[in-house]
């Protein structure tokens, strides 16, 4: 492979400067992610993305073909977008980080080529999740988790025979009333499960159609996990010590239950992965 150190300096230098040039809403963005636990991955997003197109770095720049007009064509498309994310009075963020993102995708076709940029489509389209989730979206998929989980944590009452009287979110127990709030909806632990899956697929599943259903097994296994965490803290409450509701298990215990999702979400991804293996087998006649 020829020296790609011109490539290399001509993307570094200018993802740099996109970045110089947004300085003031990268660092808000940091700020964000320190208070808000929904955008807290999007700091890590593009050094995970840096460390994908490295480990294929032998694929991905195997066939570098500079493609300067088109690549700056999209840079000069992100930087605009950024432009107009700082002067906008809402969504700011949302707007200049999917300008950054842009213009930095536009600098790797610029520096290595359509080539490149098709094998590190993944890594590439992986910085989106570098842009904050609009609060409307945010807001829909919190409810929508939480009726999930409502239905989920009745099922589980009734399978424990725990009495228990339901309305809406609210459920009266013998010895108290619980209500699955939004920030009992699952909502940070089903971004990190659905990041998690979208880089587990890329990297151990070969078929598109697995790699969907990876994905698409994220949300009842959220659904799942959340229920579980909120009947078992509840169970313990009734049972054992009222003080599970309100101490550390309730409020850090996020990645025990995390993990519990890891382990539901393992056996069905080593199925996809057998599946994969099964159907790419030759048919041999006897």
């Amino acid at each position: 492979m020829r020296s790609l150190t011109r490539q290399h300096v001509i993307f570094c230098g200018f993802a740099l400067l996109i970045a110089l040039l947004n300085i003031e809403k990268l660092w808000a963005l940091a700020q964000l992610a320190l208070v808000n636990p929904t955008v807290s991955h999007v700091v890590g997003v593009p050094f995970v993305a840096l460390v994908l197109i490295y480990g294929n770095r032998d694929i991905i720049f195997s066939a570098v073909r500079p493609a300067p007009l088109m690549g700056g064509c999209l840079a000069v498309a992100g930087l605009a977008l950024s432009i107009l994310g700082h002067n906008l009075p809402t969504t700011t963020l949302t707007v200049a980080m999917a300008g950054v993102a842009l213009a930095w995708a536009g600098v790797f076709v610029m520096a290595y080529g359509l080539m490149s940029a098709r094998a590190a489509l993944f890594p590439l389209a992986f910085l989106v999740f570098m842009i904050p989730i609009p609060t409307v979206v945010v807001d829909g998929a919190t409810q929508f988790l939480k009726h999930g989980s409502s239905e989920a944590v009745a099922g589980l009452f009734t399978l424990t025979g725990t009495p228990f009287h339901r309305q809406g979110f609210v459920f009266s127990l013998p010895s108290f009333v619980i209500e699955i709030a939004d920030e009992c909806s699952g909502i940070r632990s089903s971004i990190a499960l659905l990041l998690t899956s979208l880089l587990a697929g890329h990297q151990f599943l070969q078929k598109p159609w697995t790699k969907i259903a990876l994905v698409l097994l994220i949300l009842p296994i959220a659904v799942i996990k959340n229920a579980i965490r909120i009947v078992a803290l509840s169970l313990l409450a009734m049972h054992v010590d009222p003080s599970f509701l309100t101490g550390q298990l309730h409020h850090e215990g996020g990645f025990v239950f995390f993990l519990l999702a890891l382990g539901l979400l393992a056996p069905l991804f080593v199925l996809l992965k057998r599946s994969e293996g099964t159907a790419s087998e030759p048919v041999r006649n006897c």
